[in-house]
Parts: C-alpha cells; sequence; structure tokens
C-alpha cells in the first residue's frame, strides 16, 4: 500500500499482520472510518486516550497559550502553566507537595526517575547507590536503558546489548512465579525483592521499580494483597527508594487515582505518570518526587539533575495536560468506579467460553488471556464487529497471549455492554 505516492513500509513503526483503516473524525470513543465504519475504541489507543477525543476543554487550554507563546525555556521565561500543571496534579493524585520533572514520554520520564533515584540516595547516604531492581514481568519503556531493565520477553535486547542488566526477581503472578501445588502467589513473595537487593548489597541499590498493577506484558495481573507493602516495609528497612511506573495505570485508568492506592500503607518515594496524563493529545511524563527527598535533589553535594532534553515541560504540553486534568476532574469517580466494576463482573463471564483462559484486572483495565492461536483471529472478528483491542505480549512458557480490554474513561454504561457483547460474539466466532 502507498499514501501520496509513498510505500507504506518506509515509515518505521509498529505494524500487525491486518489491515489498518483511514480515520476521518472521532466523537469520544468513537472512531469514524473512511468506509463509513463506527469502531469503538477498545484500548484506549495505545492504552493512554483516557477521556476520548474531541475534547472541548482541551483544545481551549491549548488555543490560549498559544495565543500567548507556544515555546520558552522553562529556565527562562516563567513557567506559569507549568506550574499550574505541578499544582492540579500533585491534588489530583493525592501527592499535593510533591516536586515534578515534566518530560516528553514515559519511557524519558523512567529515565529520569532512575537518575533521580540515585541522584537522592548518593546525595543522602555517601554511597555507590546505582543499582535498579525489576521484576522479570515488568515493562518500563522502548530506550536501551529500559529495555534491558524490564523483563518483557518480546523486547528484551540480545544479551550482548543488555549492557549487563536484567530483571532481579519474580513478580508475584503465577506465570513466572509458580509454587508446588498450584498454590496462589501471596505477600509473602515481596521477599524475593529482600533477597534481589541483599545478594546486591543494599549500599549499591538506589531503588525498586516496579508497575503496581502489572501493564501489557502480563495482561493486567493485579498483585496479592500486602504485596506492595511489604515491599515498601523491605526497602526501607535498607534504604532503598520505591518507585512506581504509573504511566498506564495512573489517572483513574484502575479506578483510583494511583493503581497504588488501592492498598493501604504502600505509598512510594517516586511515581511516573504518563499515558493518562496526556491521554493521546501531547506526549508527556510527570515524575512525582516526595517532598521528603526532592530537596535532596537541590543539595550541594548532589549530581547535576538529569538531563531532560529540549520539550521539557513544553507550555503547550502542559496546557493541553491542564486540559485533560479539567476533563477527569468533570468525572464522577465513584460512578467510574461503579461502572469498572461492572465491566470486570461482565467480562468475567467470558471464562467459561471456548478459547478463554483468564479474565484479570481492575477499574478500566482488564487482561482477557486466550488459548494459543486464538489472539490475532480474535483481533479480526472484533473489528469485523467495530471494535478495536490491544494485544498484550504474555509471559510464562509457553508463552500466554491475549488482548487488553481498556476503554476510555469516559465510556457510558451502553458503550462498555457494547465492548463485553463484541468481543463475547468475537470469541464464539473462533469456535
Amino acid at each position: 500500500m502507498t499514501y501520496f505516492g509513498v510505500p507504506r513500509d518506509r515509515l518505521l513503526t509498529s505494524s500487525r499482520p491486518m489491515p489498518d483503516w483511514e480515520v476521518v473524525g472521532t466523537d469520544g470513543p468513537w472512531l469514524h472510518r473512511a468506509d463509513g465504519i463506527r469502531m469503538f475504541d477498545g484500548s484506549s489507543g495505545l492504552l493512554c486516550t483516557n477521556v476520548g477525543q474531541n475534547s472541548a476543554r482541551v483544545l481551549a487550554r491549548i488555543e490560549r497559550q498559544f495565543r500567548r507563546y507556544s515555546f520558552g525555556g522553562a529556565a527562562v521565561v516563567r513557567p506559569r502553566v507549568q506550574m499550574e500543571l505541578v499544582e492540579r496534579l500533585g491534588d489530583a493524585v493525592g501527592r499535593p507537595e510533591d516536586s515534578v520533572a515534566l518530560v516528553t514520554c514515559g519511557t524519558l520520564g523512567v529515565e529520569i526517575a532512575v537518575g533521580l533515584a540515585r541522584t537522592i540516595t548518593r546525595a543522602r547516604d555517601r554511597k555507590r547507590r546505582g543499582d535498579i531492581l525489576t521484576s522479570d514481568l515488568g515493562y518500563h519503556g522502548m530506550s536501551a536503558l529500559t529495555l534491558a531493565l524490564g523483563g518483557n520477553h518480546a523486547r528484551r535486547p540480545r544479551p550482548e546489548d543488555a549492557m549487563g542488566l536484567g530483571p532481579a526477581f519474580p513478580a508475584p503472578y503465577p506465570p513466572t512465579h509458580p509454587h508446588d501445588g498450584g498454590k496462589v502467589c501471596t505477600a509473602a513473595c515481596a521477599e524475593e525483592v529482600a533477597k534481589a537487593i541483599d545478594a546486591r548489597g543494599a549500599d549499591n541499590v538506589a531503588a525498586v521499580l516496579l508497575e503496581p498493577v502489572n501493564g501489557t506484558t502480563g495482561g493486567a495481573y493485579v498483585p496479592p494483597a500486602g504485596y506492595l507493602r511489604r515491599i515498601g516495609e523491605i526497602c526501607r528497612e535498607r534504604d532503598v527508594l520505591v518507585i512506581h511506573d504509573e504511566v498506564l495505570t495512573g489517572l483513574w485508568r484502575t479506578g483510583t487515582p494511583l493503581a497504588g492506592r488501592h492498598w493501604d500503607g504502600c505509598e512510594p518515594d517516586i511515581v511516573i505518570l504518563s499515558k493518562g496524563l496526556g491521554a493521546g493529545y501531547t506526549p508527556v511524563a510527570a515524575v512525582m518526587v516526595s517532598p521528603q527527598l526532592a530537596p535532596l535533589v537541590r543539595h550541594g553535594g548532589a549530581d547535576p539533575l538529569p538531563a531532560m532534553g529540549t520539550m521539557a515541560a513544553h507550555p503547550l504540553m502542559a496546557a493541553a495536560c491542564l486540559g485533560v486534568l479539567d476533563e477527569l476532574e468533570a468525572v464522577d469517580h465513584q460512578a467510574l468506579r461503579a461502572r469498572g466494576e461492572r465491566l470486570g463482573e461482565s467480562l468475567r463471564t467470558l471464562t467459561g467460553l471456548p478459547g478463554v483462559r483468564d479474565v484479570r484486572g481492575l477499574g478500566h483495565l482488564y487482561g482477557v488471556e486466550l488459548a494459543s492461536g486464538l489472539l490475532w483471529p480474535l483481533l479480526q472478528q472484533s473489528e469485523q464487529r467495530g471494535i478495536f483491542f490491544y494485544p498484550f505480549t504474555g509471559a510464562g512458557e509457553p508463552r500466554s497471549e491475549g488482548v487488553v480490554v481498556a476503554p476510555p474513561l469516559i465510556s457510558t454504561d451502553d458503550d462498555l455492554a457494547f465492548v463485553v457483547a463484541a468481543l463475547r460474539d468475537a470469541v464464539l466466532a473462533l469456535h
């Protein structure tokens, strides 16, 4: 296929074994194709379009800032819109005193969080503190560093390209941490983190980096009750920081402002937000550092701030994010949580169908695991029924596979009923 006379494969980007389609308009969670078919966005794009498309609030914020100025280095031009975002974001996620770094994508957000953790712990302790420990189901971005740290089997670099890095402990889920007799993982699985820190030597470890709720590597696994709290205790005992990668789960995706808030006593030192903050309108990430630790970043003996890039704290980016927060604040969060629970209940009825192995998740984030070989046929059947989903890459041996069901947060009950009905029909069409 060619566009404007240019072959499609000259665009070096993701592809799939299915045809793409032309979009000529949008309406919230719906996309309108050039052939007249209306498609529902069953996975919020790439897990980001949380408030749908065509938001008047986002457009108004961008236009207002555009008329003032479109670019200004925050070290030179007074960062009014950026500071408004820092204040609003802190209030939105219940971390009002945090300091915030604004950068351009989730991958860079993770890299900045790594740099800040190293700077903070070295300034505090005068020890090496360089290691960052992750789990074997963690996914933390697409740079050379973050791919080497993460556990996504499909995207890990070759051994010779991994810089000697790799996951340090098993995630508390059966595919990579099985137990004798088919027992399930519990909070006691956090002791694997203690073993990993102690094996490296606590003086060498800056932070433990993890997704509080698993994203697209395993497919929306939810940790055992008490697991995150125990990790916090283990890390505090050893003066190691905890970083929550909420790139995918932050800002109400799982039914709470931060996914870690589903459990008491597991507040992290650093939080990374991205997808739900930009909501598909702008590339962005926010790295939030607790007020107890942020002063160490400016300490006279600390390393310089990590380099954040030309477009860091971009004013139009900040303006778009304020529009997204405007949309999120207009949402009835109690009703949102109730809709998410109903969505989960409805999706779990699919587990009795042939080919569906498991349904798991929280809020508006679920993984529907399928029998081997059904993923792409299911996606094709789904699109024939007017809905598309994002595939997850799976875990374990043999590798699991399935789809992420993560509709926009503005979806109505009728929208969600359509999601479940279309998915059910698509599954049944495979047999």
